[in-house]
């Protein structure tokens, strides 16, 4: 089997590939990478979600690159603006070029004695394999699994007549005029579904939840950068507005892991201003934890509550005891019939794609590792990690480890290093590295991330304006790096 070798490869061509691949052009130019992409098109997320609705849960002040301004009004932007501008900033940067399309990443193995990674990757039109070596490998694949996403085992679902969709897989061109859907599920994918589905034809839409879910109306559009933009260059305007929202985050989650009480009886009290008057907040919409113990259900101009209060949709919250010929059977002993049920109960999570990793010659248990600042694993040499944050934009954190994989780089080029691995010396077991939150995705992946540990640079904080000192101003010789020439 032919051996091709180049100095740097990102796996994954989505949101924080071509992010990575920005940092990589503009602070190590003299380094040759490519990327590996396992589907035919970029984009990840946002190439594969095709639901009605489809759009951020972040603003785009945010979840828009730092080093490229966001120039469109929508703030809370939908699924193909996001892809356009994905694909965009890989052109303009060059990166585009280097993506290598259905390429699939099977097995990755690092051998201490050679001082490189070696590939194994699948040609998925030729169906043959092929072996890239490289001196640094990047994760850019995101956390969960694009082959399925996660539906329970429903009893009886085998009788439904009716249609049956999770919206990580949308039929195209779905007829759904006049039809009664219900939407299992109370994310942020149920709350974009049900408006986008209400106003345009569905009969009814039914949002069926076991329990209520905390959800946070924003504007569309960003007011002060429409004033701003009006008299201030483009990219200060972007710049005061990112700002903005994010002083705006980090105030939100921390005044709620302080003041929880009062922050939720805040996010209630906002909630019952946009439904009708009289309606059963306390059942449908006072949740049973604390705000940011699960992420906030962002609802862009309060869209969600405007097709609850023209009665295009309403809330059900019960469990399901088991699926009928025509519909839902609750544990109540209330029948829902539907046309079409959607199953918006969340993701499956997959680190690293699902990639076989071995260090010489042994199997990476993933689970017993420590997150190095959230982008790099115990005992793993020359190996970056994007991740994006669970408490607010994951490009907020895929822009700052893009940049900190660019100096760790460039810091062992500069001393003649062959590689740097982060060793893991401090007291404690450690913990869940989203340990905090208690999503049900995140409950099913107990186990199979690394661990966080008991301090920085191990301990994940979900702070940006903290991390922004680690990242960019910290020391990369910090005394949790092993280098060897």
């Amino acid at each position: 089997m032919i051996e091709n070798h180049i100095d740097i490869i990102i796996v994954g061509a989505g949101l924080s590939g071509i992010c990575m691949a920005h940092y990589l052009e503009r602070d190590c130019p003299k380094n040759k990478y490519m990327i590996l992409e396992g589907r035919k098109r970029m984009g990840g997320t946002w190439d594969l979600f095709k639901y009605p609705g489809v759009r951020s849960d972040s603003d785009m002040g945010t979840l828009g690159y730092r080093f490229r301004p966001w120039v469109e009004e929508q703030q809370i932007a939908d699924g193909p603006s996001i892809l356009k501008y994905i694909k965009e900033t890989a052109e303009e940067d060059g990166s585009y070029d280097k993506i290598k399309f259905n390429h699939k990443l099977l097995k990755a193995e690092w051998s201490s004695e050679n001082k490189k990674w070696s590939l194994t990757i699948l040609n998925t039109n030729t169906k043959k394999e092929i072996i890239w070596t490289c001196n640094f490998m990047i994760s850019c694949t995101g956390y969960y699994k694009y082959e399925n996403g996660y539906t329970p085992d429903f009893k009886n679902l085998n009788l439904y007549k009716g249609q049956f969709i999770h919206p990580q897989f949308w039929p195209e061109n779905l007829n759904y005029q006049g039809k009664k859907i219900i939407v299992i599920g109370s994310g942020a994918t149920a709350a974009t579904l049900i408006p986008a589905l209400a106003e345009n034809g569905a009969g009814q839409v039914t949002m069926l939840q076991r329990s209520p879910t905390y959800f946070i109306s924003m504007p569309k559009k960003d007011r002060l950068a429409k004033v701003l933009s009006k008299f201030l260059p483009r990219k200060l305007v972007y710049l005061i507005s990112r700002w903005k929202n994010i002083g705006i985050a980090v105030f939100s989650y921390g005044y709620s892991r302080i003041n929880p009480k009062k922050m939720k009886a805040f996010l209630i009290k906002e909630v019952k201003k946009m439904l009708p008057e009289g309606y059963d907040v306390e059942k449908h919409f006072t949740p049973n934890y604390n705000p940011w113990d699960q992420r906030l259900c962002l609802v862009p101009d309060g869209d969600f509550f405007k097709a609850i209060k023209n009665g295009k949709a309403d809330v059900v919250t019960d469990h399901i005891d088991c699926f009928t010929e025509k519909g839902i059977q609750l544990k109540s002993g209330e029948i829902l019939e539907a046309d079409i049920v959607v199953s918006a109960t969340g993701l499956v999570i997959l680190p690293f794609g699902g990639v076989k990793v071995n260090i010489d010659g042994k199997p990476l248990e993933l689970n017993k590792s420590f997150s190095y600042k959230g982008t790099m694993v115990s005992d793993v040499p020359n190996f970056g990690l994007i991740l994006g944050y669970t408490n607010a934009s994951w490009t907020l954190k895929a822009d700052l480890a893009a940049e900190y994989i660019c100096r760790f780089i460039n810091h062992m080029e500069k001393n003649n290093f062959s590689y740097g691995i982060p060793v893991y010396n401090d007291e404690g077991e450690g913990e869940p590295s989203m340990g905090e939150l208690t999503s049900g995705y995140v409950k099913r992946a107990a186990g199979l991330l690394p661990l966080n540990g008991l301090k920085k640079p191990w301990r994940i904080d979900q702070n940006y304006i903290k991390d922004v000192f680690l990242f960019r101003f910290g020391k990369i010789k910090d005394g949790h790096i092993l280098f060897k020439k």
